[in-house]
């Protein structure tokens, strides 16, 4: 594998922004197996306060933080380092999401789960190596229907205020189902350790 070249004088680490731990840790150990050195957050304020520190060459956020957008990072992040890669992930694409990421300053948008050959691509990255099982997922493997309608109705929630009623009504279920669909969160990952 080549490895990612920073500007001169600058650090080759990346900076990976997720809520969900799980995803952060695995996504964190799977591109260390590949040689690229990650720091994680998983709000903005905690990702400004890493990237300000040492400017990293890359940065993997996703769209949703919690209450906040990912968004909000591309453009502070883009000022501290005009050379970073910004790549934008989210399980909740659309065209118009992906433009206005384009148009802040992000240089792709990746479907979430973002594998690592995925990432590796998008980064300009050659993974010459062989495949390890611990890359989180097969590069064709698509994303389990469980997380889409989960990520689906999350999206309806949003939309609405976090209003179950008016979600279910948006989702066209009964409020009760929609409420049961809610309680059981699928897992976007396995730990691999346990």
């Amino acid at each position: 594998m080549t490895a990612f070249t920073p500007a001169p004088g600058q650090a080759s680490h990346g900076l990976l922004v997720d809520d969900d731990e799980l995803y952060l840790r695995t996504l964190q150990r799977s591109l260390a197996r590949k040689g690229l050195e990650t720091v994680t957050a998983s709000d903005t304020a905690s990702a400004l306060l890493l990237a300000r520190q040492q400017p990293p060459a890359y940065a993997l956020i996703d769209l949703k933080l919690g209450t906040e957008s990912g968004l909000a990072l591309i453009q502070p992040l883009r000022a501290l380092r005009e050379d970073m890669r910004i790549l934008l992930v989210t399980g909740y694409a659309s065209i118009a999401t992906a433009v206005e990421a384009i148009k802040l300053g992000a240089d792709d948008y990746l479907p979430k789960p973002a594998t690592v050959p995925m990432i590796l691509r998008a980064l300009g990255e050659e993974d010459d190596g062989p495949a390890d099982d611990g890359d989180m997922e097969p590069p064709d493997a698509m994303t389990p229907i469980s997380r889409l309608q989960w990520e689906h109705i999350q999206q309806a929630m949003h939309e609405t205020g976090g209003n179950v009623s008016a979600a279910a009504r948006l989702l066209g279920m009964h409020r009760r189902s929609l409420q049961r669909k809610l309680a059981k969160r699928p897992s976007p990952e396995r730990d691999p350790s346990r």
